[in-house]
């Protein structure tokens, strides 16, 4: 399947197509750069994307992935094992295992890579405050809009895996939510994940 998008703003070189990217590759050509993003817990099976990826690309070309490792933590020890907001994201990412999808790809792209024969791969890991809590006013502002952007997502994230999946009653889970999101806001809590 493959839809044509038209923005009326967009140099005649590129165009966007819509597709199942963990489905079979057709394209008659291959892609000087291919650029894979935020795809944690859509996808079956990571090395098969990454392996069409490498078949895709012409010698020379680049692919760049970029994707999170979801598991919240607090590297000073400030989220606590029995806080809503551990036991969340928690069920979630079980869940999302459970569903067969990986919620954490970011700390195996590197090897996934070099497993489908990339070379001069390079891995960047960097720390994602949730919340206002970082002093520095860079991480700070991350944080920020980071919290807002999980705050706008939460339900979304959740519903589907938690009632449909994990079996849960929608009212089970906004009173989980409502917790989760006391958590997220508490500055004595910082809490981050990696991307």
């Amino acid at each position: 399947m493959h839809a044509r998008l038209t923005f009326s703003r967009v140099p005649t070189n590129v165009k966007f197509e819509v597709d199942d990217c963990e489905a079979e590759w057709a394209f008659q050509h291959k892609f000087d750069m291919i650029h894979v993003r935020y795809m944690a817990a859509a996808l079956k099976d990571w090395p098969n994307l990454v392996r069409q990826c490498y078949e895709n690309t012409l010698p020379g070309g680049w692919t760049e992935l970029q994707d999170f490792d979801l598991l919240y933590h607090a590297e000073d020890g400030s989220l606590p094992e029995d806080a809503p907001l551990n036991h969340w994201i928690h069920t979630l990412l079980g869940a999302s295992r459970d569903f067969g999808n990986d919620p954490c790809p970011g700390r195996s792209l590197g090897q996934w890579l070099l497993d489908a024969g990339f070379e001069d791969v390079q891995v960047d890991r960097f720390p994602v405050p949730i919340g206002p809590w970082p002093k520095d006013q860079h991480l700070k502002t991350i944080g920020s809009w980071n919290l807002v952007e999980i705050e706008d997502g939460l339900e979304g994230f959740t519903l589907r895996l938690f009632t449909q999946f994990l079996g849960w009653k929608p009212e089970e889970v906004q009173v989980l939510l409502a917790k989760v999101r006391k958590d997220l806001r508490n500055p004595r809590i910082h809490s981050l994940f990696y991307l």
